[in-house]
């Protein structure tokens, strides 16, 4: 108890401490008074963030100032109209007096301009600038309403501020400019949130990795295990998406700066994971050094040739920035520090190294860079298959799941592990291609450029003589030809669309032709009829499927025109930027070409692929590098203009991230669903249809069957009217009510049958009379018992008279017209028109008519009804006749096999 009262009071005592010192700290936080443009006055702490200040700097006369510069922070205050200049650094200058001119420009226009003597603003470190001699400017400047008018009340809020800061020097005795520096602005609010976007869309990705990957490795027939992963979202379109997105900024034009911070959330995807060691690396073996030149709109980057001229002309270049001082009264932590070598100079946004600037990487570093992430994520993937080959021989061994638990994939894990290496070349390529084509325009470094040209070689050769020799492997078999068509198009309700004219003579139909195009079609005609179609093929699956699983029966080769776009992209993408209009118009009409073929073809099995990869990917590309084309140079467009703009091409590429988002969640729904196909038993119930419909759905797809459109009919087909539904009656439930018997236990009336027939034999032998006239021996009575099935005298007990007749009766075979009248007949009528006789309990399949033929009561058991109702019958007392109900049933839709039963013939 002592000892936790000593440890209770130094924790108190540590706690004080901790608190007094942050009060003291807290103290030396200088305030001062201020009013703003509305003539609101109120007290203002001294490290309180601006309205607008600068970020990182760097010089914008390429190198070429004659200052070195340690630090340079300017903002605005709108809560007391407040301008402030804050700059450290040392000069080379002998004795010079200088003037200063202080810009700051905001969305393309010129806000604040000012022209100052540091003289008159009692800056005596630079009145005049000694050789050698470190300065500190502090420069504070009140402004007036009509001084900072030209800068909108919304632009303090808008994410991203779009503008920059300029101090330049002029030297008095030559009238000269000899020192410029140029800083972003920012106003706290950004639409960059890599550390937090990032990881969100790669959660997501890897629930469609684990989707993809179970519904491949899950199942023992390969034909069913490649339909079933058909309709799983496919990775390549997932990471395509966040590619496309990201490498929208390849194209040169002048892009807003709102628009460069959010695809700085999608560069994970291209390989770009921001991480100062790997640049640190890259940068020398890319010739990235120093900050003083800068050329061909890459920045200010330095060739790497031996000496640095400009080092020895001015012995200067930009500094790391000052220390921070905790104790200085007038701290403050919204500073900027210098650009880092290899960036462009900030407060540009041009062209792709404006987007790779935004996170910190040089262009010139860009192919390695990428390169060396795309390698490590090919390292990841091979862990991770290995990975999940061992937990699952570890759970089996353990007895944790069942032996034959993933049995396929364990038992070619190899093949698994080859299909997964070269689906992640497939994912890089368009990546690869493009920084390599890119890495070539640069010509900095040899070492960088030889890398990205074997790459370059080894990628598009390797992954295009692979689809080669699978196209070739699956069609040597046959032969090619290439015959006339026509694309007619016709004129439906409500616009015109287009069909071939084979198909409609193979399906005879009726359409009102507007005009037509005439076509040739390359046509494969396969020798052997017998040959399974290329999803049944199970060798050529094992072998080909990274690139033909996901695609129709009859579009199997798609993805060798899909490697073709996107190669073609990637070459206008990497390769045209100096020519800003023909790349971006370029990749305007591939886009355009590709989304057209796609869109006729439909290429993929799944509906979430078609919809993801045909249409929302290729009208996010579409409109994406439509709009792009205002930004180009020569265009001139109002910065505020291309800001709006800019927010639309983000709500564009949000809806496309949005849809993703939802077509994976469902992707892994429907996985669940396949992955659970082989139980009978599956819960909630009512998801058991949703699940049979899927499975139906599937294998229709899988047959790949071209259906005329709706409003298409044959010729000589008439459609007739659908008649008027006739009465009918269904039956929503059955009651079972309290029987007589129920109050009898069953020995007991064993008991009491048993002695009526001994006593019946008794009378017999003994020779006695019998009456034969009496009304129960009647044939009527006999006829009318007959309704009970003999079987179950034993167990059921009736008020038929049958009861109280003579038990040697018992022993006399019953009439034809009993046997024909005794149990329950059912006569079932299907649809052909056929009819079948089914007695007792017979079981129903398809839409039928059943007659049930009803037994009438006895004679003696209407006596026991109302006299009314026995009256009636005395008037008629003749051998009642049977009645005929009809009761209809409704189909049973369920599939006739299990889902993992044999395939479809095609």
């Amino acid at each position: 108890m002592a000892t936790w009262t000593s440890s209770r009071s130094l924790l108190t005592m540590l706690l004080h401490i901790i608190l007094f010192t942050s009060l003291s700290r807290a103290a030396k936080v200088m305030f001062t008074t201020g009013t703003d443009v509305h003539g609101v006055t109120r007290e203002l702490a001294a490290n309180r963030y601006p309205a607008l200040y600068t970020g990182e700097y760097g010089d914008c006369m390429r190198g070429k100032s004659l200052f070195s510069i340690t630090k340079l922070d300017a903002a605005y205050y709108a809560d007391n109209m407040t301008i402030v200049l804050h700059m450290d650094g040392t000069s080379n200058l002998r004795n010079e007096s200088l003037m200063m001119r202080i810009a700051v420009d905001a969305y393309g226009e010129n806000r604040f301009d000012m022209i100052v003597n540091p003289c008159s603003l009692n800056i005596a470190s630079l009145c005049p600038v000694l050789p050698d001699v470190s300065f500190r400017a502090w420069v504070e400047i009140r402004v007036g309403p009509q001084q900072i008018g030209g800068i909108p009340d919304i632009a303090y809020e808008i994410p991203d501020f779009e503008g920059t800061t300029r101090v330049q020097f002029f030297a008095n005795s030559s009238r000269q400019e000899v020192g410029c520096f140029q800083a972003v602005m920012k106003n706290g609010k950004s639409l960059s949130h890599a550390y937090v976007i990032a990881p969100f869309m790669g959660l997501f990705t890897m629930v469609a990795i684990i989707a993809s990957f179970f519904t491949a490795a899950y199942g023992i027939s390969v034909p069913h295990m490649r339909m079933h992963h058909a309709h799983s979202l496919s990775v390549f379109i997932v990471l395509e998406t966040f590619q496309a997105i990201f490498f929208s900024g390849a194209l040169s034009v002048n892009w807003p700066s709102i628009l460069v911070a959010w695809w700085t959330n999608f560069a994970w995807s291209a390989g770009f994971v921001y991480a100062p060691p790997f640049v640190q690396s890259i940068n020398s073996f890319a010739s990235v050094k120093g900050n003083a030149g800068h050329g061909g709109g890459l920045g200010p980057i330095t060739i790497n040739t031996g000496e640095d001229l400009v080092g020895k002309i001015y012995g200067r270049s930009l500094m790391a920035r000052g220390s921070f001082d905790p104790n200085d009264p007038w701290r403050y932590e919204w500073g900027g520090d210098p650009v880092a070598p290899g960036l462009p100079l900030p407060g540009t946004w041009t062209g792709f190294p404006a987007t790779l600037a935004a996170i910190g990487i040089p262009a010139t570093d860009a192919f390695v860079y990428g390169l060396l992430w795309f390698l490590i994520a090919v390292a990841l993937l091979v862990l991770a298959v290995v990975g999940v080959k061992i937990l699952f021989e570890g759970l089996a061994f353990a007895g944790l799941v069942k032996e034959d638990r993933l049995a396929y994939f364990r038992s070619y894990w190899v093949g698994f592990l080859g299909h997964a290496m070269l689906r992640a070349l497939v994912i890089g390529f368009f990546m690869l291609m493009t920084l390599a084509i890119f890495q070539f325009t640069i010509r900095v470094s040899v070492g960088a450029i030889t890398v990205a040209a074997v790459v370059f070689f080894l990628v598009l050769v390797g992954i295009t003589s692979l689809v080669a020799y699978g196209i070739w492997c699956r069609t040597r078999q046959g032969t090619f030809s290439i015959v006339k068509d026509r694309a007619v198009f016709y004129r439906s309700k409500w616009r015109i669309l287009p069909i071939l004219e084979t198909r409609i003579k193979e399906h005879r139909l009726n359409i009102n032709p507007v005009f037509s195009i005439p076509l040739y079609r390359l046509r494969h005609d396969d020798h052997d009829d017998d040959y399974p179609t290329v999803h049944l093929d199970q060798p050529y699956v094992k072998r080909f499927a990274w690139f033909t699983a996901r695609y129709r029966r009859t579009r199997w080769w798609f993805f060798a025109y899909y490697l073709a776009y996107l190669f073609a992209r990637a070459a206008f993408l990497g390769g045209a930027g100096s020519v800003p209009s023909v790349q971006v118009y370029g990749v305007l009409a591939l886009d355009i070409v590709n989304f057209a073929v796609s869109v006729i073809l439909k290429p993929f099995e799944g509906t979430r692929n078609t919809v993801m990869g045909v249409w929302i990917l290729s009208l996010c590309k579409i409109l994406t590098t439509g709009i792009s084309i205002a930004f180009l140079p020569q265009l001139n467009v109002n910065r505020i203009i291309t800001t709006v703009l800019g927010v639309v091409i983000i709500v564009i590429q949000g809806f496309t991230i949005i849809s993703l988002i939802i077509l994976i969640i469902l992707s892994a729904l429907s996985s669940r669903l396949s992955l659970l196909r082989n139980q009978e038993e599956f819960g909630p119930r009512w998801l058991d249809k949703v699940r049979i419909r899927y499975f139906e759905k599937m294998q229709t797809k899988a047959q790949d069957k071209w259906k005329p459109p709706r409003r298409l009919t044959p010729k000589g087909e008439i459609k007739e009217p659908t008649p008027p539904s006739e009465p009918h009656f269904s039956v929503t439930g059955v009651r079972r009510g309290s029987k007589i018997e129920d109050d009898f236990d069953d020995s007991t009336v064993y008991d009491s049958q048993q002695s009526l027939r001994e006593k019946g034999s008794d009378q017999s032998l003994t020779g006695q009379p019998r009456d034969r006239h009496s009304q129960t021996g009647s044939i009527r009575s006999r006829l009318s018992t007959g309704s009970l099935p003999r079987t179950g005298r034993a167990s059921r007990m009736s008020w038929s008279s049958r009861e109280c007749v003579d038990p040697a009766l018992l022993e006399r075979p019953d009439s034809t017209l009993a046997k024909r009248l005794s149990g329950i007949t059912f006569t079932i009528t299907p649809d052909d028109g056929s009819s079948m006789m089914v007695r007792d309990n017979a079981s129903m399949s398809g839409e039928s008519t059943i007659s049930h033929v009803r037994p009438q009561a006895s004679y003696r058991s209407f006596r026991s009804q109302s006299t009314s109702r026995a009256s009636s019958i005395h008037e008629k007392a003749t051998t009642p006749t049977p009645t005929r109900e009809t009761f209809g049933f409704p189909a049973l839709n369920r599939p006739s096999t299990l889902p993992e039963a044999a395939e479809p013939d095609e």
